[in-house]
């Protein structure tokens, strides 16, 4: 079976590219830790809502997803704990939220209550591997640039934090693989379904996670590009309907202008030199390696 990983930001900067950046920078660092916290918090909803859906059957994989739920909130108790603790805010993470992105790209389809039980499965497992697979690589990432990093007691108290996450997520996406695996083992058609939904939604993560991370000019461009990418791994009589439901938002990305807004207002009251040699640049050059970045 095809195995999905996920992909560079634009191709071009890693996992620890980013996570090096991050942890040099504290305010941006206490952000990505609480967007940590927003995401294992959510994640507990989005799974209740699947075992609801799912309604008793298949029972084992109820009692999995069960199991994963107390995983979740272990994590975000975790989290909000250290957060709490810092002294930082645990509100609603500021910019582009990947979930909220993830879910708007999702096909009407993959909602529908209609859907066989079976689709619904492959569709619930194929989404949660791929988002499971995301935070893997970005909790190992972490933790090499805390290892690179000072090592003052904040920093050693997050990368414990997270050390005892990490091995839980890991779980989480062989379980994953175990039962897409054992579904398309069942004949070729499973196989083909199972395929056709790791590719779906590994699309449709790659653009959720860079909308979250691109603010810089053209970003709305890449977004419609990342569009087509999802429209593209569905069958051509779905593909019209489920572009123009989405290319409006995606070409004017309202909370994209208001992020790109908030950031700029922020950086020029923090140092208007800075604004103007490092943050104008940025945004009309996009990001580039961390060599080139901002904080070299």
């Amino acid at each position: 079976m095809t195995v999905v990983y996920p992909k560079k930001f634009q191709n071009s900067l890693s996992a620890r590219d980013v996570l090096k950046q991050v942890v040099g920078n504290r305010e941006m660092h206490l952000i990505t830790l609480n967007r940590y916290r927003y995401s294992e918090q959510r994640s507990c909803k989005d799974l209740t809502d699947i075992i609801e859906r799912l309604n008793g059957k298949p029972p084992e994989l109820i009692r999995d997803l069960s199991h994963h739920i107390s995983d979740e909130a272990r994590h975000a108790m975790w989290l909000t704990d250290l957060l709490v603790d810092l002294g930082v805010n645990v509100g609603t993470p500021p910019g582009n939220s990947y979930i909220d992105e993830f879910e708007r790209l999702l096909d009407d389809e993959q909602q529908d209550p209609t859907q066989a039980l079976e689709e619904f499965v492959i569709s619930a497992l194929a989404a949660i591997n791929v988002t499971e697979k995301r935070g893997c690589e970005y909790f190992s990432a972490h933790i090499y640039a805390l290892k690179q990093a000072p090592q003052t007691e904040e920093n050693m108290r997050i990368r414990e934090t997270i050390e005892k996450i990490l091995p839980e997520e890991a779980g989480h996406v062989r379980w994953g693989n175990r039962w897409l695996a054992q579904i398309a083992d069942k004949s070729p058609e499973h196989r083909q379904k199972v395929e056709q939904a790791k590719r779906k939604y590994a699309a449709i993560e790659q653009a959720a996670f860079e909308s979250g991370m691109d603010i810089t000019l053209g970003a709305e461009l890449r977004r419609v590009a990342n569009l087509m990418e999802v429209a593209n791994t569905m069958p051509m009589w779905q593909r019209p309907q489920y572009l123009m439901e989405r290319l409006p938002q995606t070409l004017l990305a309202p909370q994209l202008q208001f992020t790109r807004l908030q950031i700029a207002q922020k950086a020029w009251q923090r140092d208007p030199q800075a604004f103007m040699e490092k943050f104008v640049p940025m945004f009309i050059n996009g990001l580039k390696k961390p060599e080139n970045n901002l904080n070299n």
